[in-house]
């Protein structure tokens, strides 16, 4: 357990699986703690387990980040929290179930809090980092983000979303001292898939990982640096040949004449 104060971490999602983990992971490592979730009794219930077991202040905020009131809450606490050094942007929900068999309004419940709520709360919390000279963000993403076809595909773009913001966040911050990483977990042992719509029963027991695994290597990739982990790919030389592909095709995706391959005159 760590005696070096590292500041407060404000992690989304927090009442159970990667993001309870999360929590006591940070607290260990030193951070008071701002937990957020809508189920206000596992919040009080993780808070005291917590305080007891690290000696860490532990706050929490009962949001349901799919309500405009409740967003505002997280954000202003954001906004005006000077002790603030880490977000970890975990809260989201997930689908199992295609295109055509989804209901719709699901759908854009799940854009607004993988999507809308993520930026809105790293909005709220980016210009505190900067004025104060550092701090941390860790959005939790997932394979798909690179994978779509293997779930619902909403969901994939609403994790692909979140792994173009935060290329993009670590572009804008490089020089603020402000921290990125994106995590992309695969399938891991939590209720997720239940609320999902699969229960994680149902899957592969060789593709599962436990979230203790999961959140292990996440802080693990965090600690080294590491922009995008992925605690499942064994070679990060296969992320890198990924990310060079992509690089390599920038300076080429916008010309003044289209490519020969299409014959326009």
């Amino acid at each position: 357990m760590s005696s070096e104060h590292k500041g407060t971490a404000l992690v989304t999602g927090a009442s159970t699986g990667i993001g309870a983990l999360y929590a006591h992971r940070l607290a260990k490592r030193g951070y008071d703690l701002i937990l957020v979730a809508r189920n206000r009794d596992r919040l009080t219930a993780l808070a005291q387990r917590l305080t007891a077991e690290t000696g860490r202040t532990v706050e929490i905020i009962a949001a349901d980040l799919n309500e405009k009131a409740d967003l505002a809450r997280v954000e202003e606490t954001l906004r005006n929290d000077a002790s603030i050094t880490l977000l970890v942007n975990n809260a989201g929900v997930g689908g199992t179930a295609p295109l055509l068999a989804s209901d719709i309004d699901k759908m854009e419940q799940m854009i607004n809090l993988n999507v809308t709520a993520l930026t809105r709360l790293t909005y709220a919390a980016v210009p505190g980092f900067v004025a104060r000279g550092g701090g941390a963000i860790i959005n939790i993403a997932s394979i798909v983000a690179v994978a779509p076809e293997v779930l619902n595909g909403v969901y994939g773009g609403s994790k692909a979303f979140v792994l173009a913001f935060s290329q993009s966040l670590k572009h804008e911050l490089a020089d603020k001292n402000v921290k990125v990483q994106v995590v992309l977990p695969g399938a891991t042992a939590t209720d997720f898939w239940g609320i999902a719509g699969t229960p994680v029963e149902h899957l592969p027991n060789e593709i599962v990982m436990s979230a203790e695994d999961l959140v292990d290597s996440a802080l693990a990739g965090f600690d080294q640096g590491e922009f995008a982990t992925v605690p499942a790919l064994a070679e990060i030389a296969e992320w890198n040949a990924y990310e060079s592909a992509r690089q390599a095709m920038m300076p080429n995706l916008s010309r003044t004449k289209p490519a020969e391959r299409y014959k326009v005159a």
